[in-house]
């Protein structure tokens, strides 16, 4: 589902760090565990109308799921589609979780500023997502909640969840295809759930590339009729902007 296997560009994220940039509709975003234990987050909104961002809810309901995989889409709260997942190397992520803050990396790992641990220093998701939200003049109201790529949490017969710690490994891969124009935040911080006994800092491998056009017969787009109307939802919007 690429149209070439050369990235377009391909960049690393350090472990516990965030980044943003707007990935073009007809591109594929590639996440890569770079080293194993990887958890990222990871939110969406269209730069056009920041309004429009990443439903949780609707992507779950909308597809029957708990957990994202291959084969799903990734809806925005217009009922369109921002992305869908053509790869998966795990067979599940987590969007039900939310993001860690400062408080609870404080208390489970200790207070470690820049001046006292230059880049090593702990950051937490919450303030990740507030500061690369800004480069868009966006802000905490505009948070929602967001996907964890490479985690898994499993719940016991209380429906107590914890993070599955050893799920994720190195070299594990996600390919998303954009089917929108899409601002994409990134933290590379802490599972909100992980109890490790350090810090956990596991940095994260970004590749572009060049999507294959999308088909009729494309898995992603019939994988539901939810999914197929959210393509039709996605087709219109272009069609009028164009």
């Amino acid at each position: 589902m690429l149209e070439t296997a050369t990235p377009l560009y391909d960049d690393l994220i350090p472990g516990g760090s965030h980044w943003s940039f707007i990935v073009r509709r007809g591109h594929v975003l590639r996440l890569i565990d770079e080293t194993g234990g990887a958890s990222v987050g990871m939110l969406m909104y269209n730069p056009e109308n920041p309004l429009e961002r990443y439903n949780m809810p609707d992507t779950l309901k909308n597809q029957h799921t708990f957990l994202l995989t291959q084969g799903h889409v990734l809806f925005s709260d217009m009922g369109r589609v921002f992305a869908s997942i053509i790869r998966d190397d795990l067979g599940w992520h987590d969007t039900v979780s939310g993001t860690c803050n400062a408080d609870m990396v404080e208390q489970r790992w200790g207070k470690k500023t820049y001046q006292e641990a230059h880049n090593h220093h702990h950051r937490n998701g919450f303030s990740s997502f507030l500061n690369e939200l800004a480069k868009y003049g966006l802000g905490k109201k505009d948070l929602t909640a967001n996907l964890n790529w490479f985690s898994k949490v499993k719940t016991d017969d209380g429906g107590n969840m914890a993070y599955v710690s050893d799920h994720s490994y190195a070299g594990a891969t996600v390919d998303l295809r954009f089917e929108m124009d899409t601002i994409v935040v990134l933290h590379t911080c802490p599972h909100p759930l992980d109890t490790a006994p350090e810090y956990p800092s596991h940095p994260l491998r970004y590749q572009l590339f060049k999507a294959a056009p999308v088909t009729d017969a494309d898995p992603c787009k019939n994988s539901s009729p939810e999914a197929t109307r959210a393509f039709a939802n996605t087709a219109l919007y272009h069609m009028m902007q164009s």
